[in-house]
């Protein structure tokens, strides 16, 4: 498991700092604030070997089985621009319990040439073949 002395995260992770820890997995860690934190340091998600990914959505399924969420969101940032506020990957689990309550999504639409959309199809199957 890789650190950095100076992330927020790092230091839960090795409880320098307390937490309300509620379960832990040999890669993730769930704490309160329904947050869950992978235990190698990372600032992005695809600079992750993929055994640390292996029950991060798994471990958000039973948080939200355990808090009864019907309607939840799982979000995760990857960089300044994405809103990411601690360069550590990790996940929230943000209940959804009206249209007042818990992450309000949107993005402007964006239209896409059926070219565009093939580029990109390519791109992405080449990336499954590196």
């Amino acid at each position: 498991m890789s650190a950095s002395p100076l992330c927020i995260f790092c230091k839960i992770i090795k409880k320098e700092i307390p937490s309300y820890r509620i379960f832990e997995t040999e890669h993730t860690r769930y704490i309160m604030k329904l947050l869950s934190i992978i235990l190698d340091h990372s600032k992005f998600l695809h600079e992750l070997p993929d055994e640390s990914l292996a029950d991060l959505l798994p471990v958000a399924k039973k948080v939200a089985n355990a808090i009864g969420a019907e309607n939840y969101n799982i979000l995760q940032n990857n960089g300044a621009l994405a809103h990411q506020q601690v360069e550590h990957v990790h996940i929230h689990v943000i209940p959804k319990p009206n249209s007042e309550e818990g992450l309000g999504v949107g993005w402007p639409a964006k239209s896409t040439s059926k070219e565009d959309l093939a580029a990109t199809a390519e791109k992405i199957l080449q990336g499954f073949k590196d």
